[in-house]
């Protein structure tokens, strides 16, 4: 799927600044400082987003509409007429976000466009790998002088069975998505629990067993548990949870659509929401 820059984004990069400059002015200092600069870097992207998602839900009813469109060319072909025939025949059905490809492709046929040149322009326009593939195999039918019929009806028998496998995938792969999620959220909570609860515990051990050895006249080399120490921890806990993010989200992703774009954008929305609850949590990062 390719994106383009639009005019509406530019007014979320604008509310982005504005939270930016809000937050130097009125919150610089405070626990929020850094939940605000997530927050408004996350506003920047929002409509990108929300066009990204929209694109996979058409891109889904594009490969509905197409099953639907391949089964009435078939029953068209059958009743006779040649396959340049039947498109624009079934052409005046109603095939939701399919129409615009579809009288795009009838029109290039009434013109005079040959079927080869009009059906690889149809599968470039819809950018569905899906209907790139069949379109694929309807174009080496023709090229070899196969039976148009049987090929059509092998097209919808693999678009059917290629949706049924991304549906059971997904169906079994829910469970694991559920416990990913869990499971990393659980490993935040224990990267809290010791950066706030148990290294400032140790951290006041090691300073007490510090000074009864010095009192006795031994030295302890380095700055234990010190404050360069534990912000160099911060940063290591913080870098340890935003890799975790990072491959768990590509696993959910390949695991429930089998794809590591939508597996990037699981990662994009742990390693969100895991910075912005530790930075929130503990003031700072």
């Amino acid at each position: 799927m390719k994106h383009k820059f639009k005019k509406k984004y530019s007014i979320g990069i604008g509310v982005s600044l504005l939270l930016l400059l809000l937050d130097f002015f009125y919150f610089i200092g405070t626990r929020w400082f850094y939940s605000i600069i997530i927050v408004s870097l996350t506003v920047a992207s929002l409509q990108f987003w929300i066009d990204f998602f929209n694109e996979l839900k058409t891109q889904r009813e594009i490969e509905q509409k197409f099953l639907e469109f391949i089964r009435g060319l078939v029953g068209t072909v059958h009743s006779g007429l040649s396959t340049p025939q039947a498109i624009v025949s079934v052409a005046d059905e109603d095939f939701g976000a399919l129409n615009p490809y579809i009288n795009k492709l009838r029109n290039q046929l009434e013109i005079g466009i040959p079927l080869h040149d009009a059906l690889i322009t149809f599968g470039e326009d819809t950018d569905n790998p899906v209907i790139k593939r069949s379109i694929a195999i309807v174009i080496e039918a023709e090229k070899s002088g196969g039976d148009i019929e049987d090929v059509l009806e092998s097209v919808v028998i693999s678009v059917v069975d290629v949706k049924k496998m991304k549906e059971e995938r997904k169906a079994g792969a829910y469970n694991q998505i559920v416990q990913g999620y869990i499971v990393f959220f659980v490993f935040i909570a224990i990267m809290l629990v010791l950066q706030l609860k148990l290294f400032p515990q140790l951290t006041k051990m090691s300073g007490a067993f510090g000074s009864t050895l010095s009192s006795v006249g031994v030295g302890i080399l380095g700055n234990v548990g010190g404050a360069g120490g534990a912000l160099d921890l911060d940063r290591i806990f913080l870098g340890l949870v935003l890799i975790q993010g990072l491959f768990a989200g590509i696993m959910i992703g390949k695991f429930s659509e089998g794809s590591f774009k939508q597996g990037l954008l699981h990662s994009l929305v742990l390693m969100i929401l895991s910075t912005l609850v530790i930075v929130t949590v503990k003031g700072g990062i």
